[in-house]
């Protein structure tokens, strides 16, 4: 079964004064991938890294490989000092000693470098790669071949692929309590959208100052042992994420969650969530949609999100000044 046939001609083009004429020669590029009835895939494949492979596996020995480095040398140069006869102490005139001391500074500085190494070391998260586009083309499911469909998708056909991770928590369901029955239809109603339509795996709702709705995933309680944690809507009113998007009147969206120092104030969502949007619900609240894939949110999700920020505004104006605090946990 032929997957595909992508070709491309280089045409070198004259200009004669206004006049674009094209050279009657040209080159063919194509490249072709197939998948026959077997499964068997022909076409271009990855090229073998040896040395990236060799180091991706042994990642411990290759950062802890400076220190091992540094420190014989250390002892080398001791011990080369010690037998030849050289007085210990070091003598500007001597280039013996000269060459010791620069040799001394190579090997702290490998040993500073390999701690250096070890101490800062890649986080190690679940990816799940979602093939969005290949699937459409081929019309295979995404369990089949999926390295090869990647590579294909990546390096010929130039499709974008989005890679999402299992969040690190426990699921939860807060919504506070005594709300009218349609309110709380509402809420659920908006979860379910989102959660089903796009990356989103916890939301949570803050109004007038208190939390009003916490589902999804959300992190782990220190004190409570398999609960989720609380959210703290008086500490989350005080940050300046909360601030900074009341006071704009417009969403946020941080594509990127771990590149953002205000990750300290979202304590409550789990600690790999990859990607939030901070959506203010009028001037009273704030709705936080944590997302499992970095840039997940579409320009159509941040507009429907905006959409449903203002239906929840406009639910929630006419109740919540009715009814007492207090919230519940719904299973």
């Amino acid at each position: 079964m032929e997957v595909g046939t992508l070709s491309r001609y280089v045409h070198p083009l004259n200009f004669q004064g206004c006049r674009l004429t094209s050279h009657p020669s040209f080159i063919p590029l194509s490249v072709k991938a197939s998948l026959n009835s077997q499964g068997d895939y022909r076409g271009p494949k990855p090229k073998k890294e040896w040395v990236a492979d060799w180091v991706s596996k042994n990642d411990g020995v290759v950062r802890s490989l400076p220190v091992y480095v540094g420190g014989i040398s250390l002892l080398a140069v001791l011990f080369n000092r010690t037998v030849s006869g050289i007085a210990p102490v070091a003598d500007a005139s001597s280039s013996q000693s000269r060459a010791d001391l620069l040799t001394l500074g190579l090997a702290v500085t490998c040993i500073l470098n390999g701690l250096v190494w070890l101490s800062i070391r890649p986080k190690s998260i679940s990816v799940v790669r979602r093939l969005y586009p290949i699937c459409v083309l081929i019309g295979f499911s995404p369990p089949f071949y999926p390295d090869v469909l990647v590579y294909v998708a990546e390096t010929i056909l130039f499709l974008p692929f989005k890679f999402q991770v299992n969040p690190e928590g426990v699921e939860c369901q807060r919504i506070f309590s005594d709300f009218p029955d349609f309110v709380i239809s509402e809420l659920l109603w908006a979860w379910e959208s989102l959660s089903y339509a796009t990356c989103c795996r916890s939301l949570v709702v803050v109004y007038d100052g208190i939390c009003i709705l916490q589902i999804g995933f959300a992190a782990a309680s220190s004190s409570d042992e398999g609960g989720a944690m609380v959210v703290d809507a008086h500490k989350l009113v005080l940050g300046s994420l909360y601030n900074g998007v009341i006071k704009s009147g417009s969403q946020s969206y941080l594509a990127n969650l771990s590149l953002y120092p205000g990750k300290s104030e979202l304590p409550f969502l789990p600690s790999n969530t990859q990607a939030v949007i901070l959506q203010p619900l009028g001037d009273k609240g704030i709705a936080v949609v944590g997302g499992d894939t970095i840039r997940g949110f579409t320009t159509s999700d941040q507009a429907w999100i905006t959409l449903i920020g203002e239906k929840l505004d406009a639910t929630l104006a006419k109740v919540v000044d009715r009814i007492p605090l207090g919230v519940e946990e719904r299973s």
